[in-house]
């Protein structure tokens, strides 16, 4: 097996001292003098084009993360909390929305942590089996808890344990893939994988809904043996010998947690419009197996093969449409217009999703916002890591790009259960409809913003 491979190595031999206090480390990587010339906070390693082969194990751990991460949230959760209240679908949105918020609050300092990590193993490994430990214990948590409240703590666990792994796998990406190659690698990794690993997640899970605890425990151990594979067939290589010049401060901690978005605007625009755009996508994805139930006039235990089949069924789109975003977006250079196509093409799937009442519209409805999310978050990744202010502190930029994300993930929840009561006289059907036109306006707001105020990328 391959102990330092060439693509990620992020740095030469670990140095023979450890710089001692908050001085400034006169030694770049390798140890190397750099007269006349300050040492920076943290040195970035440098940018080389990425083999086949790291992309292919990028990917496999991608997978991996969103495996273990989005069946919960797309499915299992959701039969866990019927089982143990039924009826009381709002309580899904409790749930997931106070593990968002914890973990929200949490990001940055793992990402600043990140970022000054020192060891044999790198900067982000430590992290990738950190995180996957903490997240098959909140999954069983989940499973064995009698109660929703202790559903709810465990997925706290399993929230930010996957979480935390999802972002070190983000970070890895900013770290080694040039912008060249930026748009593609987003493609199978961003774009791809979380669309299909949700589809195939949850008929992974329906084939063992006998077992409340296999159907959490068996897609996330599937997912943690992609992510352990990742570091071990592709080393990071030692950080020991990248730059460190300052040590860890109260006032470093807190500044982790934004940005000037005067100093930097493309990416303040760029969050803002992430931001607008996830919270119409969580607003039409929260309550899904609900929605496919009340739709199909369904019970929720059958949802899951539905939910599936349609999954499937728009994995070839979603698929399609983050390859051709990523790979169109480098050939032409043009990220802004497919983040914009990608939005309009979520208002069409939205639409008519909203007032779809057979498998059939369900099913064009659910392939147009497939290409969408896929096709959006693919080329908006690529954004991301064109305009971060500091590529040495990918970890701790990417936790508050992450905000744009896991602030809707987190906000969703708790507003969703309003706008689907809303016109609803008691006993009445829940207003999906309205829910799913309020999601289709902000996805079309959020790529306006991206479009045409982000000034720096095409």
């Amino acid at each position: 097996m391959p102990q330092n491979d060439r693509d990620i190595s992020v740095a030469g031999p670990p140095p023979t001292e450890a710089p001692e206090g908050g001085g400034a480390e006169p030694a770049g990587a390798g140890g190397v003098e750099r007269a006349g010339t300050p040492a920076p906070e943290i040195e970035a390693p440098p940018l080389e084009r990425v083999s086949g082969g790291f992309i292919a194990w990028i990917m496999v751990a991608s997978f991996g993360a969103s495996l273990a991460l989005m069946v919960p949230l797309s499915y299992s959760l959701a039969l866990r909390i019927d089982d143990l209240a039924p009826g009381r679908e709002e309580l899904l949105g409790y749930v997931t929305g106070s593990a968002q918020f914890i973990y929200l609050v949490l990001s940055p300092l793992i990402g600043f942590w990140s970022d000054r990590k020192r060891s044999r193993l790198g900067r982000r490994t430590p992290f990738i089996f950190a995180g996957t430990a903490l997240g098959m214990v909140g999954l069983l948590g989940v499973a064995v808890a009698p109660t929703v409240f202790l559903v709810g703590l465990a997925w706290v666990v399993g929230m930010v344990g996957w979480s935390t792994v999802g972002q070190a796998v983000q970070n890895v990406q900013a770290d080694r893939v040039p912008e060249e190659q930026r748009g593609r690698v987003s493609a199978v990794t961003t774009g791809v994988t979380t669309q299909i690993a949700p589809v195939i997640g949850i008929g992974i899970a329906y084939t063992v809904a006998s077992s409340t605890l296999l159907v959490f425990l068996v897609p996330g151990v599937i997912g943690a043996v992609m992510l352990v594979l990742f570091p071990l067939f592709k080393p990071e290589g030692d950080s020991r010998a990248l730059v460190r010049s300052s040590e860890v401060s109260l006032k470093g901690l807190v500044t982790s947690y934004g940005f000037n978005p005067r100093k930097y605007p493309d990416f303040g625009w760029n969050w803002l419009g992430r931001f607008v755009f996830f919270m119409g996508l969580y607003f039409n994805t929260t309550f899904g197996t609900f929605f496919y139930a009340q739709r199909l006039d369904l019970p929720i235990k059958e949802v899951a093969g539905v939910v599936a089949t349609i999954g499937t069924l728009g994995v070839l789109a979603a698929t399609g449409g983050a390859l051709a975003g990523g790979f169109l977006s480098d050939k032409l250079g043009r990220r802004g217009l497919f983040a914009l196509i990608g939005s309009a093409i979520f208002v069409a799937g939205a639409v008519t999703e909203a007032f779809a009442h057979s498998l059939p519209q369900l099913v064009v409805g659910a392939v147009l916002m497939q290409i969408a999310i896929a096709m959006f978050s693919a080329v908006d990744q690529a954004i991301v890591f064109a305009v971060l202010p500091d590529r040495a502190q990918a970890g701790r930029y990417l936790a508050v790009v992450a905000f744009a994300q896991k602030i809707p993930s987190a906000l969703a929840p708790l507003i969703a259960p309003l706008v689907i009561t809303i016109g609803v006289t008691s006993g009445g059907e829940k207003n999906y409809t309205l829910l799913y036109l309020s999601g289709a306006v902000l996805a079309l707001l959020g790529g306006l913003i991206i479009k045409f105020k982000v000034k720096s990328v095409r």
